[in-house]
């Protein structure tokens, strides 16, 4: 669990939204795209820690969900799609956003945007003259300038549309997710791979929407970057080890129960879930490891995660099964959507097997033919790096830190030397050993020592290790140790140079289902 978070900035000790952009923009992770030109809604660029922040948030992604089974592999996509896909797909007729127009200052809006404190679980689903009833009936006013003279147009396409070629006769489409990807490449990971199901096809690519309205920072963006995991499973069978997760508590907000008026998240294990809750072991166990992965391996708060439901009205248009892992993040004022766990049935290879005129099922080994169907776990890395510093990044005393696990940290490792022109030779030496082990870190001699640790402790960095006069003097009793300061509780001890790299690397080695967990630090002591 995430050690408790220090208090924020902002009313109430919040740290505002505004606030926390200005903080990652001064400090590089991120700025406005073409931003000399004034920026563009909904498209940013990542700074030198951002990338790497970035980086490693995939990193950890692909480490715990294609660790899952030697099934999953993990496949790296085109970003543009022909035509015939999205039109097979169902994305040319079905992807689309019901959109809210201001009569008075003609700004145009997210329908759930203009309606989400009435309708907090949004709006999918809703036809435009439901939509338009619930402005009506509820007095919606426009985000923009109060104006209460709200219409709802057709529904906008969110895909971005571009010519093939010189002639301009072939029409393509940036992709609108990854998971499109997976499924063209199905049959020919069946024909390269073992000829098994269940079968694991991931991609960490990026996106493209055409978003009415892009707000919240990296929330609602043009482009970002989708991590899908899309399993291929036979209906009749799909054995998972669910002994392993049977036990585990889960904070479920049910479909049902917020038709009774629920507002909660429950505490309900994975085995009642199935027992009780009669959902499929596959789909709960899957439903189970993404909590873990939000919540032991991203380190957000127990406190701040639910599992929504989705129900028949509210799900997308392909999915018979859909629950949101949801975090409070008090920069945006709410319950937030960070990831999901949809079971897609057979709609996917049904819709491309019809479209392409091949036929998409197979037979498994010892079993009957079959058309598989699909589990897909996606992942938004953008809006998760935003959570990140939402919940981990505030003020502790006069100090700002981040507490992020040490193995997503930008920089996990920071070298001071004492005094430059005396220790800096031998940082440098102590940097390139660790380097040389496979551990990260820079050498920061700027400045003095209190203020090296404030930039570090503002950027996530875990161990900061100093060389100092006992390091270099082989008089000292010292000689050849550091000291390496740890962030969050500031505790410190000497280690020996060579022993840092095994010292550390367990604390920057990503957790994967069925390894034990990096060791858990001494309350207010180093590693």
């Amino acid at each position: 669990m995430a050690p408790a978070g220090p208090r924020r900035r902002g009313e109430g000790g919040i740290l505002k939204i505004d606030e926390l952009y200005a903080l990652l923009r001064r400090r590089g992770l991120l700025w406005p795209s073409a931003e000399i030109y004034g920026g563009t809604q909904g498209l940013y660029d990542y700074g030198p820690l951002g990338a790497k922040l970035k980086r490693r948030i995939e990193e950890a992604w692909a480490a715990w969900f294609l660790g899952l089974s030697p099934d999953y592999h993990r496949i790296e996509p085109a970003e543009i799609l022909p035509e015939a896909v999205v039109r097979a797909s169902g994305h040319l007729e079905n992807f689309t956003d019901p959109e809210v127009r201001c009569g008075h200052c003609h700004e145009a809006f997210r329908a759930d945007t203009v309606l989400e404190k009435v309708r907090p679980e949004g709006v999918d689903g809703l036809d435009p003259e439901t939509i338009a009833g619930l402005l009506r009936d509820t007095g919606a006013r426009c985000p923009a300038c109060g104006a209460t003279d709200l219409s709802v147009p057709p529904p906008f396409q969110l895909m971005f549309g571009l010519d093939l070629g010189a002639t301009g006769k072939e029409r393509g489409y940036l992709a609108p997710e990854t998971a499109q990807a997976s499924f063209l490449a199905f049959p020919r990971m069946w024909d390269v791979g073992r000829r098994s199901l269940p079968l694991g096809i991931a991609a960490v690519a990026r996106a493209y929407r055409n978003e009415i309205a892009p707000r919240q920072v990296l929330f609602r963006m043009r482009s970002f970057t989708q991590a899908e995991l899309e399993i291929f499973f036979d209906p009749a069978a799909f054995p998972v080890p669910f002994d392993a997760v049977a036990d585990l508590p889960l904070p479920l907000l049910r479909a049902d129960a917020r038709r009774d008026g629920a507002g909660a998240a429950t505490p309900t294990t994975a085995r009642d879930l199935v027992a009780a809750g009669g959902l499929p072991e596959f789909f709960v166990y899957h439903l189970a490891r993404s909590y873990q992965f939000y919540h032991r391996v991203l380190g957000y708060p127990e406190h701040a995660l639910r599992l929504f439901e989705k129900g028949p009205g509210e799900r997308a248009f392909y999915n018979l099964l859909q629950f949101d892992i949801e975090a409070h993040l008090p920069s945006l004022g709410g319950f937030r959507e960070l990831g999901a766990v949809h079971y897609r049935g057979g709609y996917d290879l049904d819709r491309h097997a019809r479209g392409s005129g091949r036929d998409l099922s197979v037979v498994p080994t010892n079993r009957p033919r079959v058309l598989p169907h699909v589990l897909e776990l996606t992942f938004g890395v953008d809006r998760n790096l935003w959570a990140l510093a939402d919940l981990l990044l505030g003020t502790d005393g006069e100090r700002t830190v981040w507490r992020l696990p040490a193995y997503l940290a930008p920089q996990p490792i920071a070298v001071f030397p004492l005094i430059r022109k005396e220790h800096g030779a031998e940082a440098d030496r102590v940097a390139e050993l660790l380097r040389d082990a496979g551990l990260p870190c820079v050498v920061d001699d700027a400045g003095t020592i209190g203020k090296r640790y404030a930039r570090m402790d503002e950027t996530g960095t875990p161990f900061c290790l100093t060389v100092d006069g006992a390091t270099v003097d082989p008089g000292d009793p010292s000689h050849g140790t550091v000291t390496v300061r740890e962030r969050d509780g500031r505790g410190q001890e000497r280690v020996r140079i060579p022993a840092l790299a095994d010292r550390l690397r367990p604390y920057l080695t990503y957790p994967r289902p069925g390894r034990p967990e990096a060791p858990p630090r001494p309350e207010g002591g180093a590693p």
